[in-house]
């Protein structure tokens, strides 16, 4: 990383717990490559802080942007002044571009980088019946990027249905003739099975789903990146399935995160 000065940009991640996060080093290397005067750096903060942090970066002014992850995704949304069409039917953001003036837009990228992620393992999802485990802002993403990439059937479960049953009535105005319902922690009759939840980030968090259920032919595929051998995963991995790790979901949105954040586009992509 070349020195730290007063023009470099600075960029965040926002993130409770912190020790997780790989994108400041997925980002530090993008930039570092193109040359880029800037700096991603991360900052734990809680959800009672989070209002105070968003409204502190606000004055930053050689503030870029920041990232945003567990467990703040949903509540940005109502901290920024503008969302990218993703972000307000999600209602979630991972995402935060920073304008000159103060003003806040916030994105959500996660659904899209989850299934380049798949697809850059060879895994196409058009045609799969799909099962997932969530409903929060990552797994809203994902399931409205299943929709998208065009997948015969999905399943929602959630811990709390209600918000299950909530994202498949946002999903039904989009994708009318989409095969949906609300499922329970049975993922068995589904050829991809996804964790959609940050159960696995910590130790002793319970598993998303009944790992019973799972069948060697199925395709189990994680969000999180550490650890990357989760307990899901583990288990998965025991019954024969063919696994997928949570990395390649971030590193296919790492230089979309950096071209939203203000980065060039010729210096996030190397063109």
């Amino acid at each position: 990383m070349t020195d730290i000065t007063g023009h470099t940009r600075i960029f965040g991640i926002l993130a409770d717990p912190i020790h997780h996060v790989k994108t400041p080093q997925g980002i530090n290397r993008l930039l570092d490559a193109r040359k880029f005067d800037g700096v991603m750096v991360p900052i734990h903060v809680d959800s009672e802080g989070l209002g105070a942090m968003v409204k502190g970066l606000r004055r930053m002014n050689n503030l870029g942007g920041f990232v945003v992850t567990v467990p703040h995704k949903t509540a940005m949304p109502a901290l920024c002044d503008e969302l990218t069409p993703a972000a307000q039917r999600i209602g979630a953001v991972n995402v935060v571009r920073r304008t000159a003036d103060g003003r806040l837009v916030g994105g959500m990228l996660d659904g899209e980088g989850f299934v380049a992620g798949l697809r850059s393992a060879g895994i196409e999802p058009a045609g799969l019946t799909a099962y997932l485990a969530g409903a929060g802002g990552a797994a809203s993403a994902i399931a409205y990027a299943l929709a998208q990439a065009g997948v015969l059937r999905l399943t929602v479960a959630n811990r709390t249905p209600a918000k299950a049953e909530e994202l498949i009535a946002r999903l039904k105005e989009d994708f009318p003739g989409l095969a949906m319902e609300l499922g329970t922690d049975d993922p068995s009759q589904h050829d991809l099975v996804v964790n959609g939840t940050s159960l696995g980030l910590r130790d002793g968090d319970a598993l998303p789903l009944n790992t019973d259920r799972l069948w060697a032919h199925q395709i189990v595929a994680e969000i999180i990146m550490e650890p990357a051998e989760t307990p899901l995963l583990q288990a998965a991995r025991a019954k024969g399935c063919r696994v997928h790790h949570g990395a390649p979901m971030l590193a296919s949105q790492i230089a979309l995160m950096a071209v939203f954040m203000g980065v060039p586009a010729e210096e996030a992509s190397g063109t």
